[in-house]
């Protein structure tokens, strides 16, 4: 570790060879269904960023954040499907989309702004069902979403020709499209990572910071807390925006089941697991979470290869774990796998101060 820490410029080599050859390394050793794996690991740290910005940088706790996503995906289905007969190229459509989720996350934030903590998390839990229930029903008395039928056809991303829907042949190596799709998700991945640097470094990210440890302080020291907040929510709807874009291109299809309120849940999980306010920490947790439950699924494989029959179903053993796991984070890791090193310095020094007052408590008592 030392070794990478005093060579910055080789360890970003070294990573930058084995996110090229990674697609390929994990068709050869495990199949391409990883390959897809990996296009939606993607994904989900594009969102796990996304919602940093609200619940790690400014302290919103936001449980619809969801539906952000859901709002992307379904207006690039709107704009490049057959259901309206319009085909327009990605490029206009996913900063159109981006917009479109970013004017909902200033519809959410405008009357939550003297909301929080639970009364913020109720309000934002409720938004991401409206949302959801919108677009499963939707489809009458104008057929907008196709209801719970979902949208279909949606066509896949091309630029120029290109189409990344299909295998293309580059240096005698053919490169299928779940890897075109994992270059192109990688790009965007790693702009929102450089985005969100910036944001953290610059003068809003301070002031999110602030917000976050003390409002009525940071009010005090001339922060317009009103439009800091709502710009929190919109840069968040942002990256959900865009990502639900890339993610009905890449599926082809989108229904309202796959924006349900347990997504919203797991991308906070994925913060507060890894590190909440730690962009390292964010994209740990989103690994983790997105691949160990589909790596639990060999479980049922084991079960039967030990005990001839599946005793335990794989999927109600796979929320067990996930379950048992998350009540082991809080109680021995409660800054998360990799926090910052300021928010590690701020838990140790509240547990000192806890402990020694229950000290004094006890020497009080007797």
């Amino acid at each position: 570790m030392l070794f990478f820490r005093e060579r910055p410029r080789i360890s970003l080599l070294l990573l930058a060879i084995l996110l090229a050859v990674l697609p390929f390394l994990t068709s050869g050793l495990l199949g391409n269904s990883w390959v897809r794996l990996l296009d939606f690991v993607l994904l989900y740290i594009l969102l796990a960023i996304g919602l940093n910005l609200v619940v790690g940088y400014a302290g919103l706790l936001d449980l619809g954040y969801i539906a952000f996503y859901a709002l992307g995906a379904y207006f690039y289905a709107w704009l490049a499907s057959p259901h309206f007969g319009l085909h327009l190229p990605f490029w206009i459509i996913l900063p159109l989309g981006t917009l479109f989720a970013a004017a909902f996350g200033f519809i959410l934030g405008a009357p939550t702004l003297r909301l929080r903590g639970d009364y913020l998390a109720i309000v934002t839990l409720g938004f991401g069902e409206i949302i959801r229930i919108f677009m499963n029903n939707l489809n009458a008395p104008v057929n907008l979403t196709n209801g719970p039928q979902g949208m279909d056809l949606i066509d896949p991303i091309s630029f120029g020709g290109f189409a990344f829907s299909g295998t293309h042949t580059f240096l005698d190596i053919k490169v299928p499209a779940i890897h075109l799709y994992y270059y192109l998700f990688l790009a965007f991945t790693l702009l929102a990572i450089l985005v969100a640097y910036r944001l953290q470094d610059s003068r809003i990210g301070r002031a999110w910071a602030a917000i976050r440890e003390d409002e009525v302080a940071a009010a005090a020291t001339g922060i317009n807390t009103r439009n800091i907040k709502l710009l929190a929510f919109a840069m968040g709807a942002t990256f959900g925006g865009l990502a639900g874009g890339l993610f009905a291109s890449f599926q082809g299809f989108i229904s309202p089941e796959s924006f349900n309120l347990f997504e919203s849940i797991m991308i906070l999980c994925m913060i507060v697991l890894g590190g909440m306010g730690h962009i390292p920490g964010v994209i740990l947790g989103a690994v983790l979470l997105t691949i160990l439950p589909e790596a639990l699924r060999y479980i049922g494989d084991l079960q039967r290869a030990w005990l001839g029959e599946v005793i335990v179903d794989p999927s109600d053993l796979r929320m067990l774990l996930f379950g048992i796991a998350l009540v082991l984070m809080m109680l021995f890791r409660p800054a998360g796998l990799w926090p910052s090193r300021q928010r590690k310095r701020e838990l140790t020094a509240e547990g000192e101060i806890a402990a020694h007052e229950q000290e004094s408590l006890h020497d009080a008592q007797r």
